[in-house]
């Protein structure tokens, strides 16, 4: 009767008479290991049998642990090829969007100065004036004949103080004769004192006259002030934007003619979160994306030191600086301001994608004498495509960015440096002829 038995893959077939008929296979690490033997019945005792099966498995044994040798050390040997980036010491500025507007520096209606009909209008809705263009005119027949009749006037008056001289003159002279007398016997002390009364009072009269003058005078200006106000003008350059009448209709003083924006002298306003002007001052350059999604640069002009008690915010003028951007903006048109959320301060940064989670802590992967090595950091703020790190990481360390998820620790690595670095590198070095690459030093 025949048993079959089993020792470490080894499959060996033995019958009552102690006879070994075939070792089918051997198989130890995956290795098949075929040994055949004579089918020929062989009589062999049980120690011969034993010694037989134990030499077969040393051997197995020795040549099992040659294979896993020589892939432990070829293993060992190989080099992983990553990408590096450097930790950088920067100055870190974390800002908030805050929707602003453009606004016209000045802007508004032109009003009329006098009251009249309007006679003719010089421009239209759209087109652009320049400072004292002639916009509207009023019909000035009456200012015409107002104008006139005081220029009349002055002269009526200039021919009254003249005639009021004259009656002085001859009043003066009436007197000196009454003085000539004093020692005739037909002098009259009370005609004497009359006379020098007369001669006051017609002193008097000269002066009253010239006083007529001079108001006709002022009358006179002021109807040519009207006269000239009658021509409405542009008091500042910039495009109609609104007519507020037509010809013939009669407008008062201060009646809206027409609305000018001056498109050139445009400013950004904004209302900022009070807590956030704390980071602005004057001439402060923040950035601003424009509709079309243009970067700009604007500078604060003035902080309004005026706080809106429902939203908290306080108003700020920004002066935009377009530069080279060829840009048409309009008033009321909206722009996104990048507002800094507090002072600038340097912080130390690491490249998002050198990070890692591993057992629920953020590691980094250093490169270090062609070895990775790894590292806990703790992060604050992002800031683009990069987090500051408050711990772990010193400036102008080497983290690897590519390749770290198949990296274990003192895995051999070789990697280029950055380009900053490779560059620094360069000019330190003379005797680099070109890039290359070796294990555990950064080319």
């Amino acid at each position: 009767m025949s048993e079959r038995c089993t020792c470490q893959g080894l499959a060996l077939a033995q019958s009552s008479c102690r006879d070994i008929w075939l070792i089918r296979f051997l198989k130890f690490g995956g290795q098949p290991l075929r040994i055949r033997l004579p089918r020929r019945r062989i009589p062999l005792s049980a120690s011969a049998t034993l010694i037989l099966l134990a030499s077969v498995i040393a051997g197995t044994s020795v040549f099992a642990q040659v294979k896993v040798g020589s892939a432990n050390a070829k293993k060992k040997h190989r080099v992983t090829r990553v990408v590096v980036d450097t930790v950088r010491s920067e100055p870190m500025r974390q800002t908030i969007p805050v929707l602003g507007r453009f606004v016209a520096r000045q802007t508004g209606p032109v009003a009329a100065r006098v009251a009249g009909a309007i006679g003719e209008f010089r421009v239209a809705v759209g087109d652009r004036v320049n400072e004292g263009d002639l916009l509207a005119v009023l019909i000035k027949d009456r200012l015409v004949w107002q104008h006139n009749l005081q220029k009349a006037e002055v002269s009526h008056f200039a021919a009254q103080v003249s005639t009021k001289k004259r009656e002085v003159k001859l009043l003066i002279q009436e007197l000196d004769r009454l003085k000539s007398l004093r020692k005739s016997p037909a002098f009259s002390q009370a005609r004497l004192d009359d006379k020098v009364q007369q001669v006051s009072v017609a002193e008097s009269a000269m002066a009253e006259a010239d006083a007529r003058v001079l108001m006709a005078n002022a009358d006179l200006r002021l109807a040519a002030i009207s006269l000239h106000n009658a021509e409405i003008r542009a008091p500042y350059a910039g495009i109609i934007s609104k007519k507020h009448t037509e010809v013939g209709a009669y407008v008062g003083v201060g009646a809206p003619v027409v609305t000018i924006i001056d498109d050139q002298s445009m400013e950004i306003e904004a209302d900022i979160p009070a807590l956030r002007t704390a980071g602005l001052s004057s001439s402060t350059i923040v950035s601003a994306v424009l509709e079309n999604k243009t970067r700009i640069k604007a500078a604060v002009r003035a902080i309004i030191p005026e706080e809106n008690p429902r939203t908290r915010t306080q108003a700020v003028r920004f002066i935009p600086e377009f530069g080279n951007v060829n840009s048409t903006v309009a008033s009321n048109e909206s722009v996104t301001l990048l507002i800094p959320a507090g002072l600038a301060k340097t912080v130390v940064t690491v490249h998002k994608d050198a990070l890692l989670t591993k057992k629920g802590k953020r590691v980094v992967f250093l490169a270090q004498n062609g070895k990775a090595l790894i590292r806990h950091v703790l992060l604050g703020e992002a800031t683009g495509t990069r987090f500051s790190v408050t711990n772990g990481l010193e400036p102008d360390d080497l983290v690897v960015i590519r390749g770290n998820e198949r990296l274990r620790p003192g895995t051999p690595i070789s990697y280029r440096k950055p380009p900053d670095q490779a560059r620094t590198d360069q000019g330190a070095s003379t005797g680099r002829v070109g890039p290359s690459y070796k294990s555990g030093e950064g080319q």
